[in-house]
């Protein structure tokens, strides 16, 4: 089977989760999480509102009782919250990076194909890219 080369005009998979970390970055504040973000605004990832509030409850289930208990929006207020902690904690500049690393409410950057994230530069940006 023959390898195929990766187009000239390719850039790499880092490359692209840094130009999408500088654009998600634009959307953030110290209040903010990408998390958040993504879900009111409807990009990237979908944020939150990528899960269903079943899902949602059990990818916070270290909360305990509190996750079966509270409204979905005080639980989202409250992940928010933790996203935001976890990348003061851990030195990262955005969630993905935290999540990356954690893998506990998602994979961060690992979730996505090299198809992903040139779509969702291209929706950000309105920039097609290759990504190799």
């Amino acid at each position: 089977m023959a390898r195929t080369e990766p187009r000239a005009d390719a850039i790499t998979r880092w490359e692209t989760i840094q130009l999408l970390r500088a654009q998600l970055l634009k959307f953030t504040d110290c209040d903010t999480s990408i998390c958040r973000v993504a879900a009111d605004k409807g990009i990237y990832c979908k944020g939150f509102n990528r899960f269903g509030d079943g899902e949602l409850r059990r990818r916070f289930a270290w909360l305990g009782d509190r996750a079966r208990t509270m409204s979905r929006e005080e639980l989202e207020e409250i992940a928010n919250r933790w996203q935001l902690a976890r990348q003061e904690v851990d030195g990262l500049p955005i969630a993905c990076d935290v999540q990356q690393r954690e893998h506990d409410t998602c994979r961060g950057w690992d979730d996505f194909t090299n198809s992903d994230l040139a779509r969702f530069y291209y929706e950000l940006t309105g920039v097609s890219v290759v990504v190799a």
